[in-house]
């Protein structure tokens, strides 16, 4: 992970300087802002601290991120998108969208923190129009809304017309869960679905800010959430059973 996001943005920084690419998109992630213990509120002036509360991913993000600031002082015309976590239709076994198929697996159990949500194609949609446009030297946080991990589990829930998880988790049961998603992994080779580090961020209440995105473009409007939701869940129960790969 490391290798890919600080050596790989490394690389393309320095191929783009050296052909001069016109314009240099970063997609990096709200996780490279850094994580407090106590959640809060996170806009884009929020600097980076050293806490148990950031991830690994977070931390090769943020690293990667210097490597495109050191970009942008030697001349590249580039800008940072940080996207929250992201919703849509994608591999279900894997990242964000992990959570579609444990709800649509009628999982009993939610955390009771708060994090910000946005739609894929809002993420895209960002991405284009800074493209296109001439700010540079800038970041941007892309997030819809700040829910409750309840709400975005009962909102998958109700889409797919499943059973909402009704279990809430302490950090007790997630301690013991995230050990045995451990061993668990470890025995057959795969990659955990739950790390610790991802169950500190499913029992914090951390708030992000769009204020800054939405003031550089006033005629831009998030797709709500439940819409978001609705059009990947519906994509995903069209290819349930059609193969290994859901």
């Amino acid at each position: 992970m490391y290798r890919v996001n600080v050596e790989g943005t490394a690389n393309v920084v320095n191929i783009a300087l050296e052909k001069n690419v016109r314009r240099f998109i970063y997609v990096s992630s709200v996780a490279a802002l850094g994580r407090t213990a106590t959640g809060g509120t996170v806009n884009e002036e929020k600097k980076w601290e050293a806490s148990k509360a950031n991830t690994h991913y977070g931390k090769s993000k943020h690293n990667g991120e210097l490597e495109v600031w050191r970009g942008i002082s030697e001349g590249l015309n580039g800008v940072i998108l940080n996207p929250s976590t992201i919703l849509g239709f994608g591999d279900w076994n894997s990242s964000s969208c992990a959570i579609f198929k444990k709800i649509y697996e009628e999982f009993e159990w939610y955390t009771p923190g708060i994090n910000g949500f946005v739609g894929v194609e809002d993420v895209a949609r960002v991405a284009s129009m800074l493209v296109e446009s001439d700010i540079s030297g800038q970041r941007f946080i892309v997030s819809s809304d700040n829910w409750t991990f309840k709400k975005l589990m009962d909102t998958i829930a109700d889409s797919f017309g499943k059973k909402k998880p009704s279990k809430q988790s302490t950090p007790l049961l997630l301690s013991f869960a995230w050990k045995m998603e451990k061993v668990k992994s470890f025995l057959k080779g795969s990659k955990p679905l739950l790390t610790r580090e991802s169950a500190r961020v499913a029992m914090s209440k951390t708030y992000f800010e769009n204020t800054k995105l939405l003031d550089a473009f006033p005629g831009f409007l998030f797709t709500p959430l439940d819409q978001a939701i609705r059009k990947a869940t519906a994509k995903y129960l069209e290819t349930v059973g059609r193969g290994p790969h859901y």
